[in-house]
């Protein structure tokens, strides 16, 4: 299925760390594409681009100026996370099977959002960080699967305690 992650709003100043860790987030939970409205941020995208570089792919950004070209060109379907809408629960086995974009907002979502929606769902129906709610939704759309990466440089050893990171490959220059 393939998944992509639009995150409205974006300011450079204010959520920094909050839009990287909602693509760090998805990129390991199954998303290969992730859009991005507001403010351009190239520190983001070179900061993404190095993780995919560094633990593989595919994932990859890219700066909207408006995210209506991307609504008309999408073809499948679309899931905006809110805490206004129903709970995700009931809709995942439609969703599974869709080609599928994830919205995600920052301050103020456009009204159009919801209502170009073909789902809006919710999490908890409270108040959520958006890291937190697209986790929880992807961590149940994928089955509680995680996925596997190609091409990685490096590659993190499981264990119980301590730290053990493989490097696979030497990186290009």
């Amino acid at each position: 299925m393939p998944l992509s992650i639009l995150r409205l709003g974006h300011r450079v100043f204010r959520d920094q760390r909050l839009t990287t860790h909602v693509f760090l987030t998805t990129r390991a939970l199954g998303a290969e594409k992730g859009f991005y409205t507001g403010q351009k941020d190239s520190n983001l995208e070179k900061s993404l681009s190095q993780t995919t570089k560094n633990w593989g792919g595919p994932f990859e950004i890219k700066y909207l100026e408006n995210y209506k070209k991307l609504l008309k060109s999408h073809k499948g379907t679309v899931a905006h996370l809110t805490a206004y809408g129903i709970p995700f629960q009931k809709k995942l086995k439609e969703i599974k099977t869709k080609n599928l974009l994830v919205i995600v907002g920052g301050s103020k979502v456009p009204f159009e959002i919801f209502e170009q929606a073909d789902w809006n769902l919710s999490v908890s129906n409270q108040p959520i960080s958006e890291v937190s709610a697209i986790g929880i939704f992807l961590y149940e759309l994928k089955g509680r699967k995680f996925r596997s990466f190609k091409n990685p440089i490096l590659k993190i050893i499981p264990k119980e305690r301590g730290k053990s990171v493989k490097k696979i490959k030497i990186p290009k220059k």
